[in-house]
């Protein structure tokens, strides 16, 4: 004979169906979007319940299943891609190591080169190409890692990480603080030049960190610092202000990001960037409404969306939403667009430019 459902199943099974093709309601079932599930509404779930006492488990269960898959729907929204949308003519060495949105002209990108490279930042358009240069003066390329954008005092500035520490022995780090020039100012074939406003000389509490990862809150007045060789990455941050003389600054640690996506068992037996090393993390960006952080690490582009009033420390807690694979040599660098919808991607390694569009 063969299997049949229980009672109670066959009758939340049959009654489904009966449902449906009821005109009055089929209208309480509908389509949130192309990629949220059908909804039931939550009358529909009462009658069923009181009408066929016996279905009540199965109701409750589906009932959970829907209610979860949307609010994990609505809590974490998606980028696509990633598409190549430019080869990057900058910067000189090609070791590109730190990438930022330009606060003041929509397309506009800035970055550098790794340690040895010139106290240089290069603009370049969304397609790669130069547009030009600015020297920051009274700096040395020590170990530039990572490159911030962002707002305050009515003013745009570029926040340059000399934070670079592969042998954990430098007693501080420094973070030098530049005003970002106009854009009808730069030139493809010469450089600007500028000093900073100011400079931070950055210590940690427990002792040398490697750290290729910085972000700016501006609303919080607030530097952001993420470790990479640590087993779980350590978060760091310091007021962004400036301070007498050379005053060393303390960053405090506000927590750690203890989910990175790790290499699978063959992984870890590759070497190189894209197998052992693959969950080192190498760039960190803050979206400017607030809504979410992209940490890069070799292998993976990772979103941590924030909810209103949460802490960055709170948001990174959690499981990111793992974004397509870049498939870059040695990704180094990583941030959003000014409008918080489109994340850049670039690697140490190649000139290609990548970007993932949210949804």
């Amino acid at each position: 004979m063969p299997w049949r459902p229980p009672p109670c199943k066959r009758e939340f099974a049959a009654l489904t169906r009966v449902e449906l093709r009821n005109p009055r309601r089929r209208a309480c079932v509908h389509q949130t979007s192309t990629h949220a599930p059908a909804i039931v509404n939550a009358s529909w779930f009462v009658n069923i319940s009181l009408r066929y006492p016996r279905a009540r488990f199965n109701v409750l269960m589906l009932a959970m299943s829907l209610a979860s898959a949307v609010a994990a729907f609505a809590a974490e929204p998606a980028f696509s891609g990633p598409v190549e949308c430019g080869r990057m003519a900058a910067p000189p060495k090609q070791e590109t190591s730190g990438l930022a949105a330009s606060r003041r002209a929509a397309g506009l990108l800035w970055t550098h080169d790794d340690s040895g490279g010139q106290p240089v930042l290069y603009a370049i358009g969304e397609d790669g190409r130069k547009r030009g240069s600015l020297r920051v003066l009274g700096t040395k390329n020590a170990d530039w890692e990572d490159l911030a954008a962002c707002e305050f005092d009515g003013k745009r500035w570029l926040v340059v990480g000399d934070v670079g520490d592969n042998d954990g022995q430098r007693p501080y780090v420094r973070v030098h603080i530049v005003e970002e020039p106009k854009p009808e100012h730069l030139i493809p074939q010469g450089d600007l030049s500028a000093t900073p406003a100011f400079t931070l000389q950055i210590a940690y509490p427990d002792g040398a960190r490697d750290c290729e990862s910085i972000a700016v809150d501006p609303g919080e007045r607030t530097l952001y610092l993420l470790t990479k060789r640590d087993p779980v990455p350590r978060l760091y941050r310091v007021p962004l202000v400036p301070v007498s003389g050379d005053r060393l600054v303390l960053a405090e640690l506000v927590g750690t990001v203890p989910h990175i996506l790790q290499p699978s068992g063959a992984e870890r037996k590759l070497k190189g960037h894209l197998g052992r090393r693959r969950a080192e993390v190498c760039a960190m960006d803050f979206a400017a409404d607030g809504s979410g952080a992209v940490v890069l690490t070799y292998g993976s582009v990772l979103y941590f969306p924030r909810r209103a009033g949460e802490s960055w420390a709170d948001a990174l807690q959690r499981q990111p939403v793992v974004l397509g694979a870049h498939d870059l040599p040695q990704a180094e660098a990583a941030c959003f667009s000014p409008d918080s919808r489109r994340i850049y991607v670039a690697s140490e390694s190649s000139p290609k430019l990548i970007r993932y569009d949210r949804r």
